[in-house]
């Protein structure tokens, strides 16, 4: 990493007062090597996280086979794949997972619940519920 040489305090006296401006011959070339500086010191970081993110993915996996725990990304394929073999040699299209309507109504179903639990309180407190 090479850093900037700071200008002298003449030179910036000289630039104050309206002089003509000095240029540095080799500004461009530093400017160019501090970038390449910065962009290989960003692809050394993110080999170190790569490298990183490896190992912690090892000891993740032996984690997995430890506990019987499977990825996402593998139950989603052995549930496609159940579905495929369910609809192997069928000629009917294959079932969906959860019919179409269950489920939707979850909040109907919550307020019936609660109706429920309601009746069965005393009357001071049903009436504070149903305010």
């Amino acid at each position: 990493l090479s850093l900037m040489p700071s200008l002298g305090a003449t030179k910036d006296m000289g630039k104050m007062l309206g002089g003509d401006e000095e240029k540095d011959p080799d500004a461009a070339k530093k400017e160019e090597e501090r970038q390449e500086a910065l962009r290989q010191q960003e692809e050394e970081r993110k080999a170190k996280y790569a490298k990183m993110e490896a190992e912690r993915e090892v000891m993740r996996q032996g984690i997995r086979d430890k506990y019987g725990i499977k990825k996402k990304e593998e139950k989603e394929a052995e549930a496609q794949a159940a579905l495929e073999a369910n609809a192997e040699g069928s000629l009917t299209r294959p079932k969906k997972a959860i019919p179409p309507g269950c489920g939707d109504e979850e909040e109907e179903e919550e307020e019936s619940i609660l109706d429920t639990v309601i009746k069965y309180l005393p009357g001071p407190l049903q009436d504070m519920f149903k305010k």
